[in-house]
């Protein structure tokens, strides 16, 4: 079944809540794939040159000095936090897309109900995703915060470490610096995930593309339509992430550097011209196919089971 047959009038009211179900599916699918390729990326988006060179320097050095369970560094709270996050993302963003086909664009017939062979547009779809990205920042901005925090601990003992864990690490950001230090970076994420209009817009165009052009089964259509929507908000948006991921990890109260997004953009800027935004961009790209083609093929499998 297709996002739009999904999206008709004779929608029961527990299929509002089918895509916040499916939406932790693709949580745990997302982490499992995907977090090692985020440890790399955010551990060079977050430190100079003289320490890494690069992707693959980052992943032997970390591995060497700190074992293999380094790339797992912070997972707790995005396979917690994923799971909540892209429960809300994507259970959002299937209300969303009803709402704006039933109550924006979708054309009435005589007796005043919604055409129900009308398709939303593509554009409409990346305005849902948008919608659905300022919705799970509020959840995702504290999150990305600690976990941040926690993939650029380098000691390889923990007791040489400022945090033991995610809880340890959210107790000391609260006691020192309140609710606004947790939530330290918000706007930067919310930003960030205005890109989201690019990832759901071409995923709605590469699935009717695939659809139209292959005989794929339905699953696979899911797969690759994922992968290549969520390369396409990736080259969108990665700038803006390496700028959010500066602000989250600079220093709280004392020694801190950037006041404003724009410091923070600035201070890349000085550092390595336009290339400082694009540090850490291969493990991301690499990452963002296989993550987000599962995570996708999760929610929507999961969706046609509660259909």
């Amino acid at each position: 079944m297709s996002v739009d047959a999904k999206l008709g009038e004779n929608a029961s009211q527990a299929s509002r809540y089918k895509g916040f179900i499916a939406g932790g599916f693709s949580g745990v699918a997302k982490l499992t794939v995907g977090h090692p390729f985020d440890t790399i990326k955010v551990r060079l988006q977050t430190s100079d040159k003289t320490q890494f060179k690069g992707p693959w320097e980052c992943l032997t050095k970390t591995i060497r000095n700190e074992g293999v369970g380094a790339l797992y560094k912070g997972a707790t709270p995005p396979l917690v936090g994923w799971m909540f996050m892209d429960s809300l993302m994507l259970g959002s963003l299937t209300n969303y897309r009803r709402f704006l086909r039933d109550d924006v664009f979708g054309p009435r017939l005589p007796d005043g109900r919604v055409d129900p062979n009308y398709k939303l547009p593509a554009y409409g779809h990346g305005i849902a995703g948008m919608l659905a990205g300022w919705t799970v920042s509020f959840i995702a901005a504290p999150v990305e915060h600690v976990k941040a925090r926690l993939q650029i601990q380098y000691a390889a003992v923990k007791s040489q470490r400022l945090y033991s864990g995610p809880i340890d690490c959210t107790k000391k950001i609260f006691k020192s610096h309140g609710l606004p230090g947790l939530y330290h970076g918000l706007s930067a994420t919310l930003l960030f995930r205005t890109f989201f209009f690019f990832w759901w817009s071409t995923y709605d165009l590469y699935s009717h593309a695939i659809r139209k052009h292959t005989k794929l089964s339905e699953p696979a259509v899911n797969f690759w339509a994922g992968g290549l929507s969520a390369q396409m908000f990736w080259i969108t948006s990665y700038p803006s992430d390496v700028v959010k991921q500066r602000i989250m990890t600079d220093p709280l109260g004392e020694g801190r550097k950037y006041a404003r997004w724009r410091d923070a953009a600035q201070s890349i800027w000085r550092e390595g011209g336009w290339r400082g935004y694009w540090r850490g961009f291969v493990p991301c790209f690499l990452r963002a196919f296989p993550a987000n083609a599962m995570a996708l093929v999760a929610f929507e499998s999961v969706m046609r089971g509660l259909a």
